[in-house]
């Protein structure tokens, strides 16, 4: 008589252990309808938001093709936005010494594509890690991720210039869709940046900027500098 009672334990153990499935399966099945019933209510919404951030998309990847002047001795802007620095600097990578540059900072509003300042040879496409400052901080050109690349001028033979995509605090992927060897008409697409960023430019110090601070500008449309043939 000592075991009695044991096959009615084992028993209960089953049944609570079968009790216990049943309720998480009902449980889960409450939670589904639950959630359904939330997505189903929300479906208007998601829609729309997902229309909104297609349409978004699209407007932020726009690539118009520009109306690339044909005038000759003069450097077009690589990037949509606003001018906000002219200055002279060194860029040793490529130009090799002292030039002229022009930054143009990008909106999130901006066409984000870059276009080529001149007709030329990709000489170089250098790209260098970096920070993901704003980019509207000016120094954020040489501290941030970056691709520089080296045009050689097929109209001038032997003229360098410099086109510098840099990331910012939102756009940071910077892709170049250019190689060292392939030749590009003024105005070609070089490379897109996503999101905010900044594109600099590196020009000989013989061309006189006929852009000013704030001025919006262009890729591949808008000339930035006109060959001054008194410095040459």
């Amino acid at each position: 008589m000592q075991k009695l009672g044991l096959a009615r334990k084992s028993a209960k153990r089953i049944i609570s252990w079968t009790l216990v499935i049943l309720l998480a399966i009902l449980g889960g099945a409450l939670c589904a309808v639950v959630v359904g019933t939330f997505i189903a209510g929300m479906t208007t919404v998601l829609i729309a938001v997902w229309v909104i951030f297609a349409l978004f998309t699209l407007y932020f990847f726009r690539d118009p093709t520009p109306n690339t002047p044909a005038q000759k001795d003069v450097i077009v802007a690589p990037a949509h936005g606003t001018v906000d620095i002219i200055d002279e600097t060194e860029e040793k990578t490529f130009i090799g010494g002292k030039c002229k540059r022009v930054s143009i900072f990008l909106s999130i509003f901006d066409v984000h594509v870059q276009n080529a300042p001149v007709a030329g040879v990709i000489k170089l496409v250098e790209y260098t890690p970096g920070e993901f400052k704003n980019a509207m901080d000016k120094d954020s050109s040489l501290a941030n991720e970056n691709v520089l690349i080296g045009i050689e001028s097929t109209e001038t033979p032997g003229e360098k210039i410099g086109v510098r995509q840099i990331a910012g605090l939102i756009a940071r992927r910077v892709v170049p869709w250019v190689s060292p060897g392939d030749t590009v008409a003024r105005g070609e697409r070089l490379g897109i940046i996503q999101f905010g960023s900044r594109c600099d430019l590196y020009i000989p110090q013989y061309y006189d900027v006929v852009v000013n601070i704030g001025t919006k500008v262009k890729g591949g449309e808008t000339i930035i500098a006109q060959k001054n043939f008194h410095n040459v």
